[in-house]
């Protein structure tokens, strides 16, 4: 029997590993640890049933739990799945394979660059007057469900109306504003919020928003600290935190060229 395990046993066993490392992981992230105790408990029971102990009955009744099982596990966990997913196509490889069918001309950079500039010129006078605002840029994934939340706008993006959106006494202030093929398509909109350990304490609720969408999809999320002024950008479930107006703009360009 040794001499029988060969190399494709070995990639076999490591992809499995890597498999299952990679969901305690996930388990682990969304606070779902002892669930995937439970779920490895189960299969180790059900292969020393089905296995080894050959028990038919109980082995086909436990069987047809593991198919409905997997189906109930997507259904529960479908939030995990698709951060699994969107992992997977924000590989590198698969990145640069997508972006081979999807070249954007010089005319959409300059447009971008137009979108760009009043978000910044906002920003930075509503971080003098420490006004809290909450900013998403969608890209390759579509936010109509965060849009539906809020209240349609639909405008062209324009500083002063920004500025006048997140006004403190204005009624869509808490909420976040959807920037989407250009234009603003909607203000006052709920966002799913970041569960992280990892963001400092001293961040707020809309740092939490922006990190938890920018965890959900590949938008940029720009925010403005209502309590210290400062910028902040959450990008692919990262920060970069206290950015000038220069680093900000060239941050922008940058992301939304790729």
């Amino acid at each position: 029997m040794f001499f029988e395990f060969g190399i494709k046993d070995v990639i076999d066993i490591v992809l499995v590993a890597l498999i299952l490392y990679y969901i305690y992981q996930l388990m682990k992230a969304s606070r779902s640890l002892n669930v995937f105790g439970g779920i490895i408990v189960f299969v180790l029971t059900w292969l020393f049933v089905s296995q080894v102990l050959e028990m038919r009955l109980l082995g086909s009744i436990m069987d047809k739990l593991v198919s409905v099982g997997v189906i109930g596990l997507i259904v529960l966990f479908k939030d995990e799945v698709r951060k699994f997913l969107y992992q997977l196509g924000e590989h590198q490889r698969v990145r640069h394979f997508l972006k081979f069918f999807s070249q954007k001309k010089d005319d959409d950079r300059e447009q971008d660059k137009e979108t760009v500039m009043p978000i910044v010129w906002s920003c930075m006078d509503m971080a003098k007057g420490k006004v809290g605002a909450l900013i998403v840029i969608e890209r390759s994934i579509p936010l109509d469900d965060i849009v539906q939340t809020g209240e349609t706008i639909d405008a062209k993006v324009n500083k002063l109306l920004i500025e006048n959106l997140f006004f403190k006494n204005s009624p869509l202030h808490d909420g976040a504003m959807v920037i989407s093929k250009k234009r603003i398509k909607a203000a006052g909109c709920i966002l799913p919020v970041s569960h992280s350990m990892d963001i400092p304490k001293e961040l707020g609720l809309r740092h939490r928003a922006a990190m938890g969408i920018s965890q959900d999809s590949d938008a940029i999320a720009v925010v403005v600290s209502e309590e210290t002024g400062s910028i902040s950008v959450a990008i692919k479930g990262r920060f970069r935190l206290r950015l000038s107006a220069e680093e900000l703009e060239s941050l922008l360009v940058q992301e939304m060229a790729v």
